[in-house]
């Protein structure tokens, strides 16, 4: 558990260091999971401690929304003030979100048949 932790914290920090070195808006975790994503993908197998601990970590993953719950019941007030506006970006990002993964599947999949026709001919 210790090395996958190790993992986790490592590419969070290397995250964090690269966005705020670079000043890019975009959360140091963020980018750390995007550089695991990569190192995995370039790797082309994934460590087998992060292949036994990752899905007890995913089970309490509920446990991260906990200070999101208390920043909607701290900032109540300024969040009704923009309540519509909220929920527009919320419908927009989420119907950007699920086109995108669908057009990325599309193209996935079109991509995996081409490659069999053409091992099977």
């Amino acid at each position: 558990m210790l090395e996958t932790l190790t993992w986790l914290i490592a590419y969070q920090v290397v995250g964090e260091v690269v966005c705020r070195g670079l000043g890019w808006p975009l959360p140091g975790p963020v980018l750390g999971m995007v550089l695991l994503f990569i190192t995995l993908c370039v790797r082309r197998t994934i460590p087998d401690t992060l292949k036994r601990h990752v899905p007890g970590l995913l089970s309490h993953m509920s446990l991260l929304f906990v200070p999101v719950g208390v920043g909607v019941m701290a900032y109540r007030d300024l969040l009704t003030g923009y309540g519509w506006q909220l929920a527009a970006i919320v419908i927009v990002a989420t119907a950007v979100t699920l086109l995108s993964s669908a057009l990325l599947l599309h193209f996935l999949l079109a991509r995996r048949q081409r490659t069999h026709a053409r091992s099977a001919a």
